[in-house]
């Protein structure tokens, strides 16, 4: 495939039409127009949908768009990194994150890694839900115990653990009382949780008597003494050890893991690579204290 075609043609589909593309580059309408034809013809493939005042992409030429755009810009990056005689991260970083990590520790980690390294522009995106980092075009993704993906790799960077709490006020159950609970979103339908302590495992009935969005409003209520609430333990930390909140045990179950993960046919970049750098940095050991630390500090 020719490369400057190529480049032509996301310049092109960048910009929506050949003349905005032809006036940004300072190049002639003619050639871009010339370049994208050829690439078409060498693909086979019909990338540009023409007819009318607007120059609308095919399916095709999305997707191969939505691919090659930013391998281009990497390239582009490299070039100009080694042109300056040096590897400095610079360039766009995009990043998806979960909800309650954002939060709670992102936004001071962001703006770390922004005063160390300046050439890059850092975006953060939060969300739970599973993305495709090559259509949607994230350098990495932050999750919480991620399915198995041959298509990424990565390493987990945090370990945290789910623990039962409630407000002092509220009493431990005793035999087969139900207990009124604090859960998040919808999904969360047990009927009882089962929970470690030192004299063994000890399942109890809940009734879900709240739902709410976010593990951090979860804690808040929790706080008030609505009920009680499975948590992690870096979130509830400062709270159990103040007193506001007791801890009735562990969660039954595995501990959380956080991964950072990337696409495993990508080079990885000097700012990828600076970024999973700070975060080892900040957390050198991955453990919930460490997180617990970074919350309240």
């Amino acid at each position: 495939m020719d490369l400057l075609a190529l480049a032509d043609f996301n310049l092109v589909a960048r910009h929506g039409g050949f003349g905005k593309a032809a006036r940004a580059a300072g190049r002639p309408k003619a050639t871009l127009s010339r370049r994208v034809a050829e690439l078409e013809s060498g693909l086979n493939l019909r990338l540009f949908e023409r007819g009318g005042r607007a120059l609308k992409l095919t399916q095709e030429g999305r997707a191969l768009y939505e691919r090659t755009g930013a391998l281009l810009t990497e390239l582009d990056e490299t070039a100009a990194a080694i042109a300056s005689g040096g590897d400095k991260p610079r360039g766009r970083l995009r990043i998806s994150a979960p909800l309650l990590f954002s939060q709670t520790a992102l936004g001071r980690l962001a703006a770390g890694f922004a005063l160390r390294h300046p050439q890059v522009r850092l975006e953060v995106t939060t969300e739970d839900r599973a993305v495709d980092m090559i259509e949607e075009g994230f350098d990495l993704v932050i999750r919480v115990n991620p399915d198995p993906d041959e298509s990424l790799v990565g390493r987990v960077f945090l370990r945290d653990r789910m623990v039962v709490v409630a407000s002092p006020e509220l009493k431990r159950p005793k035999g087969q009382l139900t207990v009124p609970a604090v859960v998040r979103g919808t999904a969360d339908e047990a009927a009882a949780w089962d929970v470690r302590r030192p004299s063994g495992t000890l399942r109890i009935a809940v009734d879900p008597v709240l739902r709410l969005s976010s593990l951090v409003m979860v804690r808040d209520a929790a706080r008030a003494g609505v009920g009680a609430a499975r948590l992690p333990v870096s979130l509830v930390s400062h709270d159990l050890a103040a007193g506001t909140l007791v801890r009735w045990g562990d969660v039954d179950g595995p501990d959380i893991a956080l991964w950072t993960l990337y696409p495993s046919r990508r080079l990885l970049s000097a700012r990828v690579s600076a970024f999973l750098d700070y975060l080892k940095e900040a957390f050198p050991k991955g453990t919930p204290d460490e997180l617990a630390a970074y919350i309240g500090g």
